[in-house]
């Protein structure tokens, strides 16, 4: 089971309806969260009980996958906020 991760310098950010996506298009959609200054928040494959650190996709497999693929941050108007590559080297 894998997991993305995200981290947010100040200032606190509500993050209703933002999603994490790959480039074919699986994606998972937040909830209502409030990402806080120093910060992360974990994006799990699998099932389990959210809190305000960890969220679960429900699915087998992460939004991005282990060759090479990219994950995308985006608000809920749908800007990248960031980007996240897994290949090779990365993890």
């Amino acid at each position: 089971m894998g997991y993305g991760e995200a981290s947010r310098p100040p200032p606190p950010v509500g993050i209703k309806g933002w999603s994490l996506s790959d480039k074919s298009g699986h994606g998972y959609r937040l909830g209502n969260l409030r990402f806080n200054g120093h910060s992360r928040i974990r994006v799990h494959a699998g099932s389990g009980h959210g809190n305000h650190r960890d969220v679960y996709q429900d699915r087998r497999a992460c939004v991005r996958d282990n060759t090479g693929d990219t994950a995308t941050l985006r608000n809920d108007h749908s800007r990248a906020i960031d980007a996240a590559i897994r290949g090779r080297r990365g993890r």
